[in-house]
């Protein structure tokens, strides 16, 4: 039977409660969140409007990826931003286990997409001959399928947890978003069996996939010693990228959900990287060294510049 709670809204205590800091927060996080909803979109507008890249499989992932980080930019910031500006900072019962659903369902889509990309550059660096064959579209839909059904799955199993939790006296959350730990903190029950839970549903799984992840990628970089100088360099560039994305990605991950409820004192700012920066840095990062998107990118500004100029 499913618990009952008395608590219509909850306290959000956010990141600080000095009035000149959350001045502060308002503009750096209002900046925050135009560059990462731009960067990200213009990775997307750019794919999609080069037929090249958009028939590569790993510039097709990569355009997901980019608009999923949108997706869980778009959840967090503009939250944050505005309870900035307010001294009281609420969020109804009915909106946190929305936000947790959709912080929980972009991120987990966002796995297995990062897992498919990793895939996608095993068999092109490991298996070229059969690249074509094996990474289709048929695939690559199939894929994102996936993807979708998975995170919804994921996302759904935390909102069940939540749902048995009853909350019925305190109701300040000591972060700026809802989330597991936060929420199993003030709730009226003994929460071990849901740490247990989570862990297993989130830790766990952001543990082994990092795992999987690392060893794909070392085999792909050991087979490189076969291949040409040039094709050495374009490789370990692409994937010293997805790389990158996927220890910042993973790391802040299995250090929320992988531990003790009791035992991290800096869960805020963890989860900040996590959430904010993180998708804010992903476009630098798959475009600084990546030539072709780079000039893809030119050729897209060139384009809108000479339409602009006739009309």
């Amino acid at each position: 039977m499913q618990n009952q709670s008395f608590v219509t809204e909850f306290l959000l205590l956010g990141l600080s409660q000095n009035p000149k800091v959350q001045k502060l927060v308002f503009v750096i996080f209002l900046f925050i969140y135009f560059a990462t909803v731009g960067g990200n979109m213009m990775i997307v507008v750019t794919i999609l409007c080069s037929p090249t890249l958009l028939g590569s499989p790993m510039y097709f992932f990569l355009a997901f990826l980019s608009f999923l980080d949108s997706c869980t930019s778009s959840v967090i910031t503009p939250k944050i931003t505005v309870d900035s500006l307010h001294e009281r900072r609420t969020i109804s019962f009915e909106g946190c286990i929305t936000q947790v659903f959709a912080v929980h369902f972009f991120t987990g889509v966002e796995v297995i997409i990062l897992t498919s990309m990793a895939y996608d550059r095993y068999v092109a660096i490991c298996k070229p001959l059969h690249y074509s064959s094996i990474m289709n579209r048929r695939i690559c839909r199939i894929l994102v399928v996936v993807a979708w059904t998975g995170g919804f799955l994921h996302s759904l199993i935390q909102i069940i947890f939540i749902l048995q939790l009853p909350f019925c006296g305190p109701n300040a959350i000591d972060h700026f978003l809802c989330d597991l730990f936060p929420l199993m903190k003030i709730a009226c029950t003994d929460t071990h069996m849901f740490v247990i839970l989570v862990f297993a549903n989130s830790g766990s799984f952001c543990i082994i996939i990092f795992f999987l992840l690392l060893v794909s990628y070392g085999v792909i970089l050991f087979s490189l010693r076969a291949h040409s100088s040039d094709g050495r360099r374009k490789a370990f560039s692409t994937c010293g990228s997805h790389i990158t994305v996927v220890v910042l990605f993973f790391v802040p991950c299995i250090i929320i959900y992988a531990r003790p409820s009791s035992a991290f004192f800096s869960e805020k700012n963890v989860f900040l990287f996590a959430t904010i920066l993180t998708p804010l840095l992903n476009p630098i990062i798959y475009t600084f060294r990546n030539k072709e998107m780079k000039n893809a990118i030119r050729k897209l500004w060139k384009r809108l510049i000479l339409v602009n100029s006739i009309s």
